[in-house]
């Protein structure tokens, strides 16, 4: 099955509390493509380009609201030979917009300094974190910032599998 990357090449993410509306443009979301697929996170990387200390809490997770009515970005697979029907969704913008689930939420705390830090998580073989289907609770994958600290600008990807 393909392997897809979703990349932002640079944006600010935007700090929010579990169950609160995202803000359009500062968070990176992954939706699945359909109501049956499952994918697979094989990497999340944060790399930080702000131009100041900039302490920021990012947290991967599901969301309790889907995005809906999305903005898509940037998703490739990685091998051009790979069949890329059904492929999930990267966008930071919606009209409906995604939250943090508030018991599902937070996967993976990915605290950095954006003022040059890099983070990079890489599936080990007992750690799969995935998603099923394009629907509430379980069906998006999010990368954004807590509470917290002073989010700086950065550049991410996310790694997924479809399976």
């Amino acid at each position: 099955m393909p392997r897809v990357t979703g990349a932002i090449p640079s944006w600010t993410p935007v700090a929010v509390a579990d169950t609160t509306n995202f803000t359009d443009g500062g968070h990176q979301t992954i939706q699945g493509g359909s109501s049956t697929q499952r994918g697979e996170c094989r990497e999340v990387y944060i790399g930080g380009q702000a131009g100041a200390s900039s302490p920021t809490f990012f947290v991967f997770g599901r969301t309790s609201t889907v995005g809906g009515t999305l903005t898509a970005l940037r998703l490739a697979a990685m091998d051009p030979s790979a069949t890329t029907a059904s492929l999930p969704t990267n966008f930071a913008a919606s009209t409906t917009k995604p939250q943090r689930s508030a018991t599902l939420g937070m996967l993976l705390t990915l605290s950095m300094n954006a003022f040059g830090g890099v983070v990079r998580w890489v599936n080990g073989p007992d750690e799969i974190i995935s998603y099923l289907g394009n629907t509430a609770s379980l069906g998006e994958l999010s990368l954004n910032a807590f509470t917290g600290g002073t989010p700086g600008l950065v550049g991410t990807h996310i790694v997924i599998e479809v399976v």
